[in-house]
């Protein structure tokens, strides 16, 4: 079994936070099995002392009295009331059983929510939950803002995981798009403390210049803010090249050295006119000209490019063109620029060997979008539960997820899940969406369990390796959240990870009498990764044991330099003519030659310092004080809809109208409002008495299943047309 806390005496917990990307250093003071404070550890090798708000409230999650910590079967009327878990988990796996019986594999769906990746346990058995099920029907969070960069390196790279990240450390001059890094700390960068790396760039003389449609928070630091339209990255990003390509400025030795196919793209840029792509983007071609070559001609410099262009119109396109910017001005792989990383545990080889990593593998019965890394769009769910026919979706398992918030046109999906035949949840709370459920299974919250990071090497500024112990003992009736995977995939006929291979080994193990324990798994991952002992007792390499003995983690230094070494295509070579992509290219190269401009306005979203997305507005320090869900509107489209500051509005899109409260500012372009994501919470207020006094509204009310990026096939969530009026005037909107 796992490791477990103590049950008594005071002591001193050292644990990385697995709240958000940043994976700080935390010190918990800890009495018996009670939570006395939480403070930053300035002795972590990552973080050295930073630490946000919301890492300071992580254990009011474990102190919550809204939090589940019993099995949950909905009653008739919408109520719930506790069930053993042995009776829980027969009767979910009996109702998925039956339903796969009857009407195949396909017609039950998983959707898991991005904790997941903060959790090695439960992201080592979500596969093996997935192959139990047998269905091709998985969704998940990153399928809503993150497979146009998955696809892009898969494409490019040979593995989803092989992801390009600014040296920021060492960087004179950062280009950044779509990206808030002093309130999120990094989105695939994991960098705590932003702001001072941000401030070290501009101290050794150099630039950062950040490229959005908000003055954000990190815009207002930066040496030059530069407004875009919503969707025009990809437009902006190509112009640059182009502006390159046509001044001579390429380094063709290393491009013939490290790429495939780079004339065949160079061809297709040069082609692109100039002034189509400044309409297109509404940034004049000065300003694209003169940013490209200070690019060039800084001594180093990163493209370093989020979620706002992942979730935008053209986002694995725009997502690529990061990339090609980087190797067109000879960035990529080299110190201050886009670098790879050598994480301890190399999630990247190991996907690749079990292959468990593509693209367009499958595609979803309806709409034909294609999978990503073996997740379907979460755009696809409302749809594939609403049309009959062989496939339909008749079942859904969440993990951690919230899609009726986070996915879109929201109300559409929570229509659809009320009216499946049985819905399983493995969740905390009783959500907007696990109020649906007929059970929901709660596991322990993630203090009571060691952690130790799985996904994060890929994206860390420096390579890092740290194991954090448990904080408190797991109650006497409760299961960690890989415990409840891993039960239900059992009943299900399933092993612990769905890797044949693997569970043949762990198979072995457990009738031997050593049961699954994903610390030892993982344990397995460190010692044969590239800082591992290989098992060898002379050896001064990593292992568990090892991470154990240094409780603030171990700095495996800088990241280092070259490309090949991270390409795991055969040919070692980056494809940058991947087929994909290049018709991608070529659709857009028709669309922004007869694109012509309007004047609707477009919907962006909005990160905050105390939010997690949907969740952890149950914690009060994290919601008091100001209002945060409110649409920021630019004072000329204020004075063009007849609205005011403070007062209250009306928005309609193409599949909603409702009130929003508007504030006035000139933060925003012309032409662009924003309303932050993962608010909503009144349909959960009778279960969240914390977030239901601050319920907010969704920005997924508004947003459009139907409108997909055209490559992956994701969710537009940010250039969404909106229309404003006082709230007499706009009627409201059918959802369907």
């Amino acid at each position: 079994m796992s490791e477990t806390a103590p049950q008594s005496g005071n002591r001193t917990v050292h644990r990385t936070c697995t709240l958000c990307e940043a994976c700080c250093g935390l010190d918990i003071d800890v009495d018996g099995a009670k939570i006395v404070s939480v403070r930053p550890d300035h002795d972590d090798v990552r973080s050295h002392g930073f630490v946000c708000p919301k890492g300071i409230a992580i254990s009011a999650i474990h102190d919550d009295p809204d939090r589940l910590r019993q099995p949950m079967r909905r009653m008739p009327g919408g109520t719930f009331e506790p069930i053993g878990w042995d009776e829980a988990l027969d009767l979910a796996a009996e109702r998925l059983r039956g339903i796969r019986a009857e009407h195949g594999a396909n017609a039950v769906a998983l959707y898991t929510g991005n904790p997941v990746i903060h959790n090695h346990g439960a992201l080592l058995v979500r596969a093996g939950l997935t192959a139990a099920l047998g269905t091709k029907n998985s969704y998940s969070a990153g399928s809503q803002d993150t497979s146009p960069r998955f696809a892009t390196s898969n494409l490019l790279y040979g593995s989803s995981f092989a992801l390009p990240i600014p040296d920021v450390d060492r960087t004179d001059y950062l280009l950044c798009l779509g990206a808030n890094p002093l309130i999120s700390n990094g989105s695939v960068l994991t960098a705590p403390n932003m702001k001072k790396r941000l401030r070290a760039i501009r101290e050794r003389g150099g630039k950062l210049v950040i490229v959005d449609p908000r003055q954000t928070e990190t815009a207002r630091v930066a040496d030059e803010h530069v407004p875009i339209r919503p969707g025009g990255d990809a437009a902006f990003l190509l112009a640059m090249v182009g502006v390159l390509i046509e001044r001579g400025r390429l380094p063709h030795s290393t491009l013939a050295e490290v790429t495939r196919g780079w004339a065949d793209v160079e061809r297709r840029i040069g082609a692109l006119g100039r002034e189509d792509l400044s309409r297109s983007c509404d940034v004049p071609v000065a300003t694209i000209e003169r940013l490209a070559l200070e690019f060039a001609d800084a001594p180093t410099a990163a493209a370093y490019s989020r979620i706002g262009i992942c979730n935008n119109r053209y986002g694995t396109l725009a997502t690529y063109a990061t990339d090609l910017l980087n190797l067109a001005a000879g960035r990529l792989g080299k110190v201050g620029g886009a670098m790879f990383t050598t994480p301890a545990i190399d999630t990247a080889a190991f996907l690749v060997r079990a292959k468990q990593d593509g693209y367009a593998r499958w595609r979803s019965r309806v709409r034909d979008l294609p999978e990503t890394l073996g997740d379907l769009p979460s755009a696809c769910l409302a749809e594939e539960m609403e049309t009959p026919g062989p496939g339909q979706i008749r079942a859904l398992v969440t993990f951690a997820g919230n899609p009726v918030l986070t996915t879109p046109n929201g109300r559409r999906l929570g229509d659809a899940i009320s009216k499946l035949d049985f819905m399983v949840a493995i969740d905390l709370y009783v959500n907007e969406t696990t109020r649906h459920a007929d059970l929901i299974l709660p596991p322990a919250w993630t203090l009571t369990e060691p952690h130790i990071d799985l996904f994060f090497g890929a994206m860390s500024a420096r390579n890092i390796a740290r194991w954090s112990p448990p904080v408190v003992p797991i109650g006497p009736d409760e299961k960690h959240d890989w415990e409840i995977m891993l039960a239900l995939s059992e009943r299900l006929g399933g092993g612990p990870t769905g890797i044949r291979p693997l569970d043949r080994a762990l198979s072995a193990a457990k009738n031997i009498g050593q049961g699954f324990d994903p610390t030892h798994t993982a344990d397995l991952l460190l010692r044969t990764g590239p800082y591992g002992d290989w098992f060898l007792p002379w050896s001064k390499g990593l292992s568990v044991k090892k991470l154990k003995d240094a409780p603030h983690g171990i700095d495996l230094g800088p990241l280092e330099e070259g490309v090949s070494r991270r390409v795991f295509h055969r040919d070692k070579l980056v494809h940058v003519d991947a087929p994909p992509l290049l018709e991608a290219l070529d659709a857009f190269a028709g669309e922004v030659r007869t694109a012509a401009p309007d004047d609707q306005l477009l919907l962006i979203g909005r990160r905050e310092l105390r939010t997690c997305n949907s969740w952890m507005h149950n914690v009060e320090a994290l919601v008091s004080g100001r209002d945060r869900c409110i649409l920021y509107v630019h004072p000329e489209d204020a004075e063009r809809a007849g609205i005011f500051d403070g007062g209250v509005a009306r928005m309609e899109s193409r599949v909603h109208a409702g009130e929003v409260k508007i504030r006035v500012t000139d933060e925003l372009m012309p032409g662009v409002v924003s309303l932050p994501h993962g608010w909503g919470h009144a349909a959960a207020a009778p279960w969240q008495r914390v977030a239901g006094s601050h319920p907010g509204i969704s920005i997924n009310d508004w947003t459009d299943d139907q409108e997909v990026e055209s490559v992956v096939g994701q969710s537009i969530l940010n250039g969404v047309a909106v229309r404003l009026g006082p709230c007499a005037e706009i009627a409201v909107a059918s959802h369907a």
